[in-house]
């Protein structure tokens, strides 16, 4: 795999100190419970809209000229994790839009939702909206948790591949995870696990797909098991693993590193490849 310039920045892991590690992440995770518990209420309601282009202009129209980058332009659609919301990535698009990125927006779905195709189906019809509004053609999106398993099916299953450049993802249980808590009990929380329908649909082939994508997985992510299982390991999609080391669960979308090495994901213009010069990729590279 290429050198990432965004791995320098991420957290690393001593590893004879493995169980202080482990002890130090889960404060950690503490400390960020406590304080998405207080940002929660905030995070409630479905975020106000910016103005946009008149009704009708098709996207990739702009209402007036852009300045900055084509990456500062292209909007960055965020999904939260399951029983979550908007308000747990506040950290992460402060950190964005300090670094230009224009046009941010946040997707609230219903925890009520039974059907992770229908919360893909809802991102699908937010995605043309913010298009519309914007006046561009594509999106990038970063998801949290089962945020980013909802962005995957709606780029592989639902053709969300010609709307979306960069899919990032943050401890997203691509493979299902065995820890899953309520499983059993909500509909949505049974497909997030190794063997389901839904898992097993998203190992289909998916030939000719444009995404790219970028899998933040933890060696301390409790919630993911086993933690690989955050790895997108499919042969026919663009992808590369980026192995973080020394934060849990929680902490990934606010922890500044991860947000700064997001950043940089979402900015590279060139497509991932292996040494060989292979694409697709489907590689894990190490910060470790």
């Amino acid at each position: 795999m290429k050198a990432l310039p965004f791995l320098s920045l991420l957290p690393r892991l001593p590893g004879p100190r493995f169980p202080a590690a482990l002890l130090g992440a889960t404060v950690l995770e503490l400390v960020v419970l406590t304080g998405h518990l207080v940002a929660y209420p905030f995070g409630l309601t479905q975020e106000r809209r910016t103005p946009g282009p008149p009704p009708g202009t098709p996207p990739g129209t702009r209402p007036s000229p852009l300045p900055g980058s084509p990456a500062a332009e292209r909007p960055v659609v965020l999904l939260h994790g399951f029983i979550d919301n908007r308000s747990v990535f506040v950290l992460l698009r402060r950190a964005l839009a300090r670094h230009g990125r224009r046009h941010l927006a946040s997707l609230n779905y219903s925890p009520l939702t039974r059907d992770l195709r229908t919360a893909a189906e809802l991102l699908g019809r937010h995605v043309e909206e913010v298009c519309a509004r914007t006046g561009q053609r594509e999106v990038d999106i970063v998801g949290h948790s089962l945020g980013g398993l909802i962005a995957r099916y709606y780029v592989q299953r639902l053709g969300g591949d010609r709307r979306v450049r960069t899919l990032v993802t943050l401890g997203t249980p691509h493979g299902g995870t065995a820890v899953a808590p309520g499983a059993g009990i909500h509909p949505i929380v049974r497909q997030m696990r190794g063997g389901s329908t839904l898992i097993e649909e998203l190992r289909r082939p998916a030939p000719g797909c444009r995404t790219r994508f970028v899998s933040f997985w933890s060696e301390l992510d409790q919630v993911m098991v086993p933690v690989e299982t955050a790895c997108v390991d499919h042969p026919d999609l663009d992808a590369v693993n980026v192995r973080v080391t020394g934060i849990g669960h929680l902490a990934l979308p606010v922890h500044p590193a991860v947000a700064a090495a997001v950043r940089e994901a979402l900015e590279t213009q060139e497509t991932l490849e292996t040494r060989e010069g292979t694409v697709p990729s489907t590689g894990t590279t190490s910060v470790a």
